[in-house]
């Protein structure tokens, strides 16, 4: 009898410690699994939709200057309407203007198109795709000067360029052609370009004379407006003979994207200016 009693309280406390065990077990994977759908809705949260702002952009005062479905804010350089040779790509969600093979002279109904107000001190962002051998640019601080039929000619560029098939990347000098570079100055490096029909993101951090060009995640280029390094590299530069005050980059001007005659596709473009 004794031994039964025995017996069955052995059985009890196997089944006690399994049930616990069990109920212990479910509710860690209750806990992880709750943990890992807090964390799939903080990356949601943080990876926003093309030409979105996430909350916490929102937040920080960031601003779209691209919404995917309109061209509004943007207009020609020297125009006063939006050039039709740049349409709205729905596939790619970009903008996109279309290759001409007409070079900087771009299409007849093209041409650079700037963001209709100035902007000072600002952290700049935007992806940019290029097709085979395509060139175009990210120009910053420009000016609408009448005798100057370019923004390029005003301004500095962030380039644009299909590194492995265009010209141009051979030009210059140490690569000061190639993609993200201060063009015809300042080479990127790291050199980080993806490739054509592939996504880049360029970004541009501009704080009174100090600019920086980000491509990729890597901090590319940094140089102080009016530095001796600057007028150095103008004075052996083709801005001389072109624009004779090109150094003189004001504080304060346009945000603009270029038309080279090829194809090229630009999105999730935002700024957030900084006081």
């Amino acid at each position: 009898m004794i031994r039964n009693i025995l017996s069955i309280l052995m059985l009890l406390a196997v089944f006690i410690v399994t049930g616990c065990s069990q109920s212990n077990q479910s509710q860690e994977e209750a806990t992880e699994e709750t943990a890992s759908e807090e964390s799939s809705m903080e990356a949601a949260d943080m990876e926003a939709a093309p030409n979105t702002l996430t909350d916490a952009e929102k937040a920080e005062g960031w601003m779209l200057l691209f919404d995917g479905q309109s061209t509004d804010g943007w207009r020609g350089y020297q125009k006063e309407n939006f050039p039709s040779a740049w349409i709205i790509d729905e596939e790619k969600q970009a903008i996109h203007i279309q290759g001409t093979g007409r070079g900087e002279v771009g299409a007849e109904n093209g041409g650079d198109i700037i963001y209709d107000r100035t902007f000072a001190d600002f952290h700049f962002k935007v992806e940019w795709m290029v097709d085979s051998a395509a060139n175009a640019g990210i120009f910053y601080r420009g000016n609408e000067v009448p005798e100057y039929d370019y923004i390029w000619m005003t301004g500095p560029e962030m380039q644009v360029l299909d590194n492995a098939h265009h010209p141009d990347a051979k030009l210059g000098k140490d690569g000061n052609r190639q993609a993200g570079s201060l063009y015809d100055m300042i080479p990127a490096d790291p050199q980080n370009f993806k490739g054509h029909g592939t996504w880049n993101q360029a970004e541009v951090l501009a704080i009174g004379k100090n600019i920086t060009h980000i491509q990729n995640g890597d901090t590319v280029v940094q140089y102080t407006i009016g530095s001796d390094q600057m007028k150095e590299l103008i004075a052996v530069s083709k801005w001389p003979d072109i624009n004779p005050t090109w150094g003189d980059i004001p504080m304060e001007g346009l945000i603009g994207l270029q038309d080279h005659g090829d194809n090229v596709w630009f999105r999730n473009i935002k700024i957030k200016e900084i006081k």
